[in-house]
């Protein structure tokens, strides 16, 4: 994961980015709103929400499934 080795804080653009997804299904995600998702933990400053690259990579781990 390029992006999650350079930066500790991620943007919501920047996740979307990591996980190939559009900006407001990150949004979604954040807020609990993807059935069978966890919500994934995130800092909010004002309306800016921002997420550790370690959590990113905790919840990604923790919600794989194998094919």
């Amino acid at each position: 994961m390029r992006v999650l080795e350079a930066r500790k804080i991620l943007t919501i653009r920047e996740v979307a980015e990591e996980l190939k997804c559009s900006k407001a299904h990150v949004s979604k995600i954040l807020n609990g709103k993807v059935p069978g998702l966890p919500r994934l933990d995130h800092v909010a400053l004002g309306r800016r929400k921002l997420v550790r690259s370690d959590w990113l990579v905790e919840w990604i781990e923790s919600n794989r499934t194998r094919c």
